[in-house]
């Protein structure tokens, strides 16, 4: 059977629904319309060099970084660092501190389910510097305990670093709450949040969480991939990771990606009118999704909390008997696209190792489904979606080997 063949079932037209928002997406036309003048109409030149489409490009710059301190209340735009991912963004907030510390050696903790672009750059630490690195446990819905960071914290920790969502199963942390506690302990402790999953989903407020450092990325609200944007407080000192010729950004050196920074700016503009509305819209979408879930097919664990805990896009669940990378494939010839796990993991055949740290055996893991729902979703979305995964599960269990359905 051809692949045209497959991609019509039951010999109707199939619809096309895309849930994979959390690894990347399509982006809206809106979005495009106003990145192109900035590819070769204006704004085309660098943004630090004195004539027009230089001009052209630095306003635009300034113009998002202003928009984007605006909504994360912080205290102007010379606050804001772009780098051209969410992965440099935490890698810089990592490094930088641990470069600009000059007693040498220290400690650093992040917890079990951070992103990888957290864990990996922590971890290079303790390899090449030397630094002690821990990795705080979490409970089975992906919480920290404020008491178990609380006995980690001492004289040298220098650097902390929880995610304010998590990627992959949506934990909102207590973010406020684990900063007081870091820094009632240790106040020269930097505190870092990976907000890449929590920007435009829930409000943030730097000075509120008293936050130093807090990380965001494009892509993650549908804008175009290649920027990402690091909150620097002011009392924060971060040396460079990258080096060559100064550009606006003293700490990531290079030209800014001025078509995709203007695209940034359409996708906050966008994301945060009607804010609340949206994310209303988006809270009952998921909601209808993941109650249909439940409701439909046997033998499905929720990863993460429910309620107002979980970001209300997120939706990721195991079900058991079958493999996550089979149900990908099967969905994606019904013209529904998922992922199982994250986009860091799901060519390797290795578990999440965020569902394994909130204790998902490794079969588990195996068979989870992310879905990211957006303000483009719509109810037919959803119903199509429960119709198909329905179908898709019990085909896939009819002929699994894990366990018989028949």
């Amino acid at each position: 059977m051809s692949v045209k063949d497959l991609l019509k079932l039951h010999g109707k037209p199939i619809r096309e629904v895309y849930f994979d928002h959390e690894n990347s997406g399509w982006v809206p036309p809106e979005i495009v319309e106003a990145m192109l003048p900035y590819f070769n109409i204006k704004g085309y030149g660098h943004p630090s060099i004195t004539h027009k489409p230089g001009w052209e490009a630095y306003e635009v710059v300034y113009e998002t970084k202003e928009l984007v301190a605006k909504t994360l209340n912080a205290e102007n735009y010379e606050q804001i660092v772009f780098t051209h991912s969410g992965t440099e963004a935490n890698n810089l907030a990592i490094l930088g501190t641990v470069f600009a510390n000059k007693h040498g050696k220290g400690k650093i903790v992040v917890s079990a389910i951070e992103h990888l672009s957290v864990i990996f750059p922590a971890e290079w630490t303790r390899k090449n510097l030397g630094f002690k690195v821990v990795r705080i446990p979490v409970d089975e819905e992906g919480f920290v305990d404020p008491d178990i960071l609380a006995a980690y914290i001492d004289k040298d920790t220098i650097l902390v670093s929880i995610q304010m969502v998590n990627h992959e199963i949506g934990t909102i942390q207590p973010i406020k709450e684990l900063v007081k506690v870091v820094k009632d302990i240790n106040p020269n402790t930097i505190f870092h949040t990976d907000a890449a999953d929590a920007y435009g989903k829930i409000p943030i407020d730097v000075k509120e969480i008293n936050v130093d450092l807090l990380t965001i990325s494009s892509h993650k609200i549908l804008g175009p991939k290649g920027v990402g944007a690091l909150y620097v407080g002011p009392k924060v000192k971060l040396e460079s990771i990258i080096h060559g010729q100064l550009s606006t950004e003293k700490l990531w050196p290079g030209v800014e990606n001025v078509p995709a920074i203007a695209g940034f700016k359409k996708a906050v503009e966008l994301t945060f009118t009607s804010f609340e509305k949206n994310i209303s819209k988006i809270r009952k979408l998921r909601d209808k999704l993941l109650k249909g879930i439940i409701n439909n097919i046997p033998d499905v664990l929720v990863n993460g909390p429910l309620g107002d805990k979980r970001s209300p896009d997120n939706v990721n669940t195991s079900f058991l008997y079958v493999e996550g990378e089979a149900v990908t494939v099967e969905l994606s010839l019904r013209g529904m696209y998922v992922s199982s796990g994250s986009a860091c993991t799901s060519r390797i055949l290795e578990p999440s190792h965020v569902l394994l740290a909130i204790g998902r055996k490794h079969e588990e893991a195996h068979g989870s489904i992310l879905f990211k729902i957006t303000r483009y979703h719509t109810d037919e979305d959803i119903e199509y979606a429960l119709e198909q995964l329905t179908e898709a599960i019990g085909r896939l269990r009819e002929i699994s080997a894990l366990k018989p359905y028949k």
